[in-house]
């Protein structure tokens, strides 16, 4: 079957010649068209159940709301963990499917499981779920603030709850913008319980009537000749007068109004999270993607929308869409990569070149590397793959062996050819060259099966490790197998163009460095013939202390890389306020301000309202970005971060990189490389065996 590939490719080379041009031009269109991401998809099929309940200590929150959803919960079809978290007045259940399940179908699962249990909740308590999208897909978080301070805080809120955010939300890609910090716009009675008492109103009283007082009501239709109209009964409040205008007390003679025993005012509501962009307070806007989505794509559309809206906004509210992006990232790994792909060519080329020591074999031996990246790029768009660190790595890697096929190939025709041209009868070109090809068909064919099957045992990887390393797998696999092609079908053909006729053909001797090297290792060859043990003895040796060496290293899901952004996690003690919180916030955001090579600060203190990222508000997270052009190395910046906030006193402070941190989370569902859980039926037990782990670590 070799042979005949082989054959009809030089039986028909203009259509070999022409087909590979086409996979050229429209490969190329496909690659430079691909999704570009970070990682590869990790987003395995989960579905979050946010619960609100408001006033609720985290033991009645566990008892009343996660502890039914979760025993409805376990057992589902399809279901394969429920992890949970309550805090105050919060509930979040986290349920995984397995990594083939369809995303829709489990949601439509656990809406039945919670339709079973909806009687049981507390009055007012409704569960709700999560929008589609995953930790890992917070791609951007743009704060929102006011310059001059003329619009206030429940203002800005207000507009980017109602403006910014529903904007947003119409960008195809956007799962879910989440709006923190400023003050939830609220309509406050507040009650004179004097006057209460003056005119013999109940608290009860005031609620039934602010519940009954804002509704509109229909009445049908009412025909008048020849037209039909549409009678309302308009109840609906429009102002504070209206609210103060409410009846709490009917009497035909003196009715009491809600102005009459109470002051009605706008506040904001009672809030578990502050948020700061450079040490100013301000309004997060935290934007998750859908799944599939392209990042870097969804991000450029993001950020000209809030282009867009900053000049509809008044004249003080300015829009910083830089306090964290993850395509920076993305541009940022991706480009080191391409350098890496382009140095590792430019090195092919040099080394082709330096020992074939002819334009032409050299030309005829690389076109296998772009040939072969571009069938990699249309494979990835069949299977639906984005380009990625793992993908672009697994070319890396691949990048010197594409030509190997190649090389072996000319070599040989090469050599056919040269002998041919001494021959007493010359046999024809096309007819050496097939010959040739045929010859080193097996080794070619051979070597590159034994290369595929080291990388074969990467596709038993299960669960999150799979779906990171098998795109690796799959781009250097398939690049190599397209090498493989190449060398059977363009190479042949190319060699038959340029090669018969070349004026080297009638050099009778390889290059100068060409013969030192074959001397060299000649030399070396006859060595190890003649002293064979010594040789094998050092190598064992060799291996031996390089698994003592491989047995001593350390162990990581994934290597240390550098986002370009540091995230701070700062803690401050059980039962802190959020006004204190907040507080020590500002002054942290104040040290790592004064740090060189800090160019922006954005943190969050506590949580936003439905946001499953959730945390209690004595717990600040803390984006601090980097210049890239900074004088001082990442680490300099982070021990130097370290060093400023260890003067701040009653605080525990860590620093990570956002995507580990949230990779972490959504591994473990804990937010920390390292983690321990302690399990029982006591709370007041736990806790102190907790703490009692504390202080032993804390002694290491």
């Amino acid at each position: 079957m070799l042979n005949a590939i082989i054959r009809t490719a030089l039986q028909y080379r203009l259509v070999t010649i022409a087909l590979a041009l086409v996979a050229l031009v429209y490969g190329g269109y496909t690659l430079f068209n691909l999704p570009i991401d970070v990682f590869p998809d990790l987003n395995r099929p989960r579905v979050t159940i946010i619960t609100e309940a408001h006033g609720l200590a985290p033991e009645e929150v566990e008892t009343l709301i996660t502890f039914p959803l979760e025993t409805a919960l376990n057992g589902a079809a399809g279901v394969e963990a429920v992890r949970s978290s309550s805090a105050v007045g919060l509930s979040v259940i986290y349920v995984e499917f397995g990594w083939d399940a369809d995303i829709m179908q489990a949601r439509q699962i656990v809406n039945e499981k919670i339709a079973l249990v909806a009687d049981r909740m507390p009055e007012g308590v409704r569960p709700q779920l999560a929008p589609v999208s995953s930790i890992m897909g917070q791609i951007m978080i743009a704060g929102m603030y006011s310059e001059s301070g003329k619009t206030s805080p429940i203002e800005v809120r207000t507009l980017a709850d109602w403006v910014v955010r529903q904007r947003l939300l119409t960008i195809p890609g956007v799962a879910q913008v989440v709006t923190m910090g400023g003050g939830r716009l609220q309509y406050q009675v507040l009650v004179n319980p004097e006057s209460l008492v003056k005119y013999d109103v109940t608290l009860g009283q005031v609620e039934e009537a602010l519940d009954r007082s804002n509704a509109n009501a229909t009445g049908g239709y009412l025909q008048a000749g020849n037209y039909e109209f549409l009678a309302r009964s308009i109840g609906r409040i429009d102002s504070l007068e209206d609210i103060e205008k409410v009846v709490v007390k009917p009497d035909p003679e003196r009715p009491v109004l809600l102005g009459q025993v109470a002051r009605v005012v706008k506040g904001a509501q009672i809030k578990r999270g502050e948020s700061a962009v450079n040490g100013e307070p301000a309004v997060l806007l935290v934007i998750s993607k859908q799944p599939g989505a392209d990042t870097r794509a969804l991000t450029d559309r993001i950020t000209a929308a809030l282009d867009d809206l900053e000049g509809t906004l008044p004249e003080d509210i300015e829009i910083n869409s830089h306090v964290y992006r993850q395509k920076d990232f993305i541009d940022l790994s991706v480009h080191n990569v391409i350098e890496a792909l382009r140095d590792g060519s430019i090195l092919v080329v040099i080394v082709l070149f330096v020992f074939l020591a002819n334009f032409r074999t050299t030309f005829i031996t690389l076109t296998a590397i772009p040939l072969s990246i571009v069938v990699t790029g249309l494979v990835f768009k069949w299977f639906g793959m984005s380009i990625n660190t793992m993908t672009l790595g697994g070319l890396a890697v691949a990048i010197g062996e594409l030509v190997d096929d190649a090389i072996v190939d000319v070599e040989n025709i090469f050599r056919r050819l040269r002998e041919n041209q001494r021959a007493a009868q010359p046999k024809s070109a096309l007819r050496v060259v097939y010959e040739a090809s045929s010859e080193v068909r097996n080794s070619i064919v051979f070597s590159t099966i034994l290369v595929v099957l080291v990388f074969v045992p990467l596709f038993a990887l299960s669960g999150m490790e799979g779906r990171l390393f098998v795109p690796l797998g799959v781009a250097y696999i398939v690049s190599i197998i397209a090498s493989l092609v190449v060398s059977l079908t363009v190479t042949p053909v190319l060699s038959y163009w340029l090669l018969p006729n070349a004026r080297i053909m009638h050099r009778e001797q390889d290059s100068l460095l060409l013969r030192w090297l074959k001397g060299v290792a000649g030399g070396v060859i006859q060595f190890s013939v003649r002293h064979p043990w010594p040789i094998l003895a050092g190598v064992l040796v060799a291996v031996a202390i390089s698994l003592a060496a491989v047995v001593q290293l350390g162990r990581d899901f994934l290597p240390p890389f550098n986002e370009g952004a540091v995230q701070v996690n700062v803690l401050t003690p059980p039962g802190t306020s959020l006004e204190t919180s907040n507080r020590i916030g500002q002054v942290v955001d104040e040290r790592l301000l004064q740090i060189e090579g800090v160019t922006a600060v954005g943190r969050r203190t506590g949580r936003a309202e439905l946001d499953e990222h959730a945390m209690g508000v004595n717990v600040s997270e803390i984006i601090v970005t980097l210049d890239p052009d900074a004088e001082q190395g990442r680490e300099e910046i982070l021990e130097e971060i370290r060093e400023q906030l260890a003067e701040i006193p009653g605080i525990v402070t860590s620093a990570e990189q956002p995507l580990q941190h949230l990779i972490s989370h959504m591994l473990s569902d804990v937010q920390a490389q390292v983690a321990l859980k302690v399990y029982g039926d006591n709370l007041e037990v736990l806790r102190d065996a907790a703490q009692d782990i504390k202080l032993a670590i804390d002694d290491v």
